[in-house]
């Protein structure tokens, strides 16, 4: 068999297999990275590229490893769901490294965490000074969290006594054009009722809506394909100096 065709071929089992397995792992394995996490997504990607490119080798055995190492990494991540000391092991556990607005350097060092690694995390939450800081715990997966000091905790409405409304999260009703009936179904709407609200807003058809949605205070946010905003700079253009 030509070897393009090969490697044609294997490059799409691989993916789809990389793609199905990685369905199976769930997000974890997308999102911020335990060190297990890791080392498991690197080695699953790693035999995947070797299927679909060492044609050296049958494939077949490099699928069965890839399949051996994704069901294991599934095997524990099931343990780790259910038996607490065992997802210590797996996982580690989150460590605490300033503790009453103390820097636990013993902490760190266990961890191999520099303190200018601990400022760099601070600052990315927009904390730049420590002295607010009165706990700041290391995740597992690389972050750190932090409790301010009460005196430096932003103000809430319940802070000050003020009512506040229930917001929810808002619903798409209009996706690139095209009109989501299922969801103009859960907020007992129909098309009639969101073609009218359109004309309101002068738009003629759903066609020209990019995205609409509709929060749960009634209210419609329409963003069309047309926007006639105009910029204040055309950055195509050079920016011409000022003859003196």
């Amino acid at each position: 068999m030509n070897e393009v065709l090969v490697v044609s071929v294997r490059g799409i089992i691989s993916f789809f297999s990389l793609l199905i397995f990685t369905r199976i792992l769930g997000k974890q394995q997308i999102s911020q990275m335990t060190f297990f996490d890791y080392v498991a997504g690197i080695t699953i990607g790693s035999i995947a590229a070797s299927l679909t490119v060492d044609v050296s080798i049958r494939a077949w055995p490099q699928f069965f490893g890839l399949f051996i190492w994704v069901a294991l990494v599934f095997l524990l991540q099931v343990v780790a769901m259910k038996w607490r000391w065992a997802s210590k092991y797996i996982d580690g556990e989150p460590t605490v490294v300033i503790m009453n607005g103390q820097i636990m350097e013993t902490a760190l060092r266990r961890t191999r965490y520099r303190v200018s690694d601990v400022l760099e995390e601070l600052r990315l939450l927009g904390i730049f000074d420590l002295a607010q800081v009165e706990f700041a715990v290391l995740e597992t997966k690389g972050r750190i969290s932090v409790l301010l000091k009460s005196q430096y905790q932003p103000v809430t409405p319940k802070d000050m006594n003020i009512p506040t409304d229930y917001q929810g999260i808002t619903t798409e009703l209009i996706y690139d054009g095209i009109i989501v009936d299922s969801n103009l179904d859960q907020v007992h709407l129909d098309r009639k009722w969101l073609k009218e609200e359109l004309k309101k807003q002068g738009i003629k058809d759903p066609t020209e809506v990019f995205m609409a949605t509709l929060d749960t205070s009634g209210n419609l946010y329409v963003d069309t394909y047309k926007d006639h905003v105009t910029s204040p700079v055309d950055i195509s253009d050079p920016i011409k100096p000022e003859k003196k």
